[in-house]
């Protein structure tokens, strides 16, 4: 059994950095290993400009870094930019070539309709990860 030494989690606004850093800290400080924070930017809209973007991605990866370091917890961050390519596909690339062996994802409390309209990256990444993906309910407020 491989020990987990590097964690990616991805991240997709300030409040999922927010709702996921008392569980990440949990889980790193019990499993003694590293964090490697992802955000994947995407236009929210056909107005928004490639600055706000990268910007809203620059904040979401900062804060939870912040919460985690002011637990001890060490770790970097990595801004991933969606070309048109899998979103999924490409969380699971920057995993791989980051050495990371666990995936831990927070689930937005989307209803079905909306996830059939605007994609479910999580069932995405779980269908194509050959690593341990955990998932963390919007609603659920506790320690791992």
């Amino acid at each position: 059994m491989h020990p987990v030494s590097r964690i990616l989690v991805a991240v997709s606004s300030p409040w999922a950095s927010e709702k996921l850093a008392k569980p990440i800290a949990d889980l790193a400080e019990r499993l003694r290993c590293e964090v490697l924070i992802t955000h994947v930017a995407r236009l929210q809209d056909t107005d928004e400009e490639e600055s706000a973007m990268s910007e809203r991605g620059e904040q979401t990866i900062e804060r939870l870094a912040s919460l985690l370091r002011t637990r001890g917890i060490k770790c970097d961050g990595v801004m991933l930019f969606e070309d048109h390519s899998d979103p999924a596909k490409l969380i699971l690339q920057t995993a791989h070539a980051k050495g990371c062996t666990a995936i831990a994802l927070g689930l937005a409390s989307k209803g079905a309709t909306k996830r059939l309209v605007s994609g479910d990256m999580p069932a995405s990444i779980i269908r194509q990860s050959d690593l341990p993906v955990l998932l963390l309910p919007a609603n659920w407020d506790g320690n791992l």
